[in-house]
């Protein structure tokens, strides 16, 4: 089986988890417990977290980043190709395209989680009691790092956008226990892609942040 994949009945919709599995073998060097997740989660998804916790799709809040943006970027050109597609929604056309003829990408809608003990140096910045849940669109290794990316037309109107992939990486980061050193963030449209290396944020205020 070269794609596996498993349909997430989670808050918010339906989800299909889907992965690589030759490239995951090619890709992951180095970064075992990675693979080990990806498979874990065919198994082993804590369903229940998804079902009422708050979403991290769903975070209101701007953290700073040093992000740049870059015109024409490769996932940008990758989207562009998926949309072109006859069926399905936007979100399904990029991530079929992307991973089915993308060499970098490994998997899409990935579940994670994170627990409030979690958070470390971030703990207070939201006010939450269950653990925060999400979905990470696209998974791509790129020299030798994990890529957290996430599809959003009209990304150029983004504003929450990197904080919540920030937060996708920091909880991939925590379930695989691989540093935070070896992500990188972005969020893309067919034209435009942001880009950003994740770093945590020491100083903040509590904010309720989720709607």
């Amino acid at each position: 089986m070269v794609i596996k994949q498993l349909h997430l009945k989670h808050k918010g919709g339906f989800y299909l988890y889907r992965v690589h599995q030759p490239k995951v073998q090619k890709l992951v060097n180095g970064y075992s417990t990675l693979q080990n997740y990806l498979d874990k989660m065919f198994s082993e998804c804590p369903h229940f977290y998804f079902q009422y916790g708050p979403r991290g799709s769903a975070l209101k809040l701007k953290l700073d980043f040093d992000i740049k943006a870059i015109n024409g970027h490769e996932v940008s050109s990758l989207a562009g190709f998926g949309l072109d597609e006859e069926l399905g929604s936007a979100h399904m056309k990029v991530q079929k395209f992307m991973l089915e003829k993308d060499d970098k990408t490994i998997a899409v809608e990935i579940p994670l989680w994170m627990e409030p003990s979690e958070l470390g140096p971030l703990d207070g910045i939201f006010q939450a009691k269950d653990p925060v849940t999400g979905h990470i669109d696209v998974l791509r290794i790129e020299d030798g790092k994990i890529w957290v990316w996430d599809y959003k037309p009209g990304a150029r109107k983004e504003v929450y956008a990197s904080t919540q992939v920030f937060f996708y990486a920091l909880m991939l980061s925590q379930r695989t226990g691989i540093s935070l050193d070896n992500f990188r963030c972005g969020y893309f449209d067919r034209e435009v892609a942001f880009v950003f290396k994740p770093t945590i944020i020491q100083k903040h205020s509590p904010i309720q942040s989720f709607v």
